[in-house]
């Protein structure tokens, strides 16, 4: 299983020196460099798409990112023998986004930024993400169908009696955050998004931020895994990594607002745009994680994790909402 896919380095016209495991892939050394092999399972167009937005990345912005390689046919798709699919992407030596470190975690904001200068594509209807609107109503409304759930049951474990002892507060603030959502100037901004084909990461976070050492000695950052992209208000991105950093360093409102600051020295917000980043903050997304995930798998156990998860949320409560009330 170790060498499943590397075969198909011979269609690249290329030869590993050394393998190692990544995240779900592999990375090889190879005369022309690192190259990453990962499978395949996404739709051939979007994959082109994708090629063509990391080709103007590479173009317009000093950020590195993961090229999807051509194969000897001209494909960005290769089989092997199995007929298995897989891509090949040229790949950075570094190491991932420390969190811990204002420096890194200020480099890889600045990294996003300078991204969303240059991220555009001519539209593509099957890749433009839902409005927040539609988001956030769906979530509200699955927290009450999962109270309703849990309400109804004659025992409850300890991670349910927590869930019923948050629940009114949390739901509170996300119908809150979804009237804020419709008497602003989001509409406006979603369609401001779709008029210029502005494109987001989707999966901004430290593990798809690298910190690289380039041949000439020249620190460098590098993005990876753009699979995820689409057409969406590009502050998605700023908040997903926001919210994973902040989460981790207890809602520091000074570290908070020098992440935007430090966002806003490369390319500067709207009024729009902070004020939707404010309202997706205002949103207890990491909550409603939670109960969705208890509510979609087996309720006869749960992760004591989980219940650690929930109850650390209810503890940062009142943090969250001072965070939000800085912005």
């Amino acid at each position: 299983m170790y060498d499943r896919g590397l075969s198909v380095l011979e269609q690249y016209g290329l030869e590993s020196t050394a393998v190692y495991r990544g995240r779900g892939a592999l990375i090889c050394q190879t005369e022309q460099g690192l190259v990453l092999i990962k499978e395949f399972c996404g739709t051939p167009k979007k994959l082109e798409y994708q090629a063509c937005l990391l080709s103007c990345i590479g173009e317009k912005s000093q950020v590195l990112a993961d090229e999807i390689l051509v194969n000897q046919e001209g494909n960005y798709i290769s089989s092997d023998k199995d007929n298995i699919s897989y891509v090949v992407k040229r790949w950075y030596e570094g190491r991932e986004c420390d969190t811990r470190s204002e420096e890194d975690i200020y480099k890889g904001i600045a990294a996003m930024a300078d991204l969303h200068r240059v991220m555009q594509l001519p539209i593509q209807t099957h890749y433009v993400r839902q409005p927040l609107t539609t988001e956030f109503a769906r979530h509200n409304a699955e927290l009450r169908k999962i109270r309703k759930f849990v309400s109804a049951k004659r025992k409850k474990n300890e991670f349910e009696l927590a869930f019923l002892d948050t629940i009114r507060r949390f739901l509170g603030h996300g119908e809150e955050a979804l009237e804020q959502l419709e008497d602003s100037g989001y509409t406006q901004l979603y369609e401001n998004t779709l008029e210029h084909g502005f494109v987001c990461h989707g999966e901004f976070n430290q593990h798809n931020v690298l910190m690289v050492r380039e041949k000439n000695g020249e620190k460098a950052i590098a993005v990876t895994n753009f699979d995820k992209w689409g057409f969406d208000v590009q502050m998605v991105d700023l908040y997903q990594f926001m919210r994973k950093i902040l989460e981790k360093h207890d809602w520091n409102i000074p570290l908070g607002k020098s992440m935007v600051q430090a966002y806003e020295e490369i390319r500067p917000l709207s009024k729009r745009e902070k004020e939707n980043l404010k309202i997706r903050f205002a949103y207890p997304e990491k909550y409603w994680k939670l109960a969705n995930y208890y509510y979609t798998h087996n309720k006869a156990w749960i992760s004591k994790k989980n219940l650690e998860k929930l109850e650390r949320l209810a503890n940062q409560e009142e943090k969250w909402r001072n965070f939000v009330e800085s912005l």
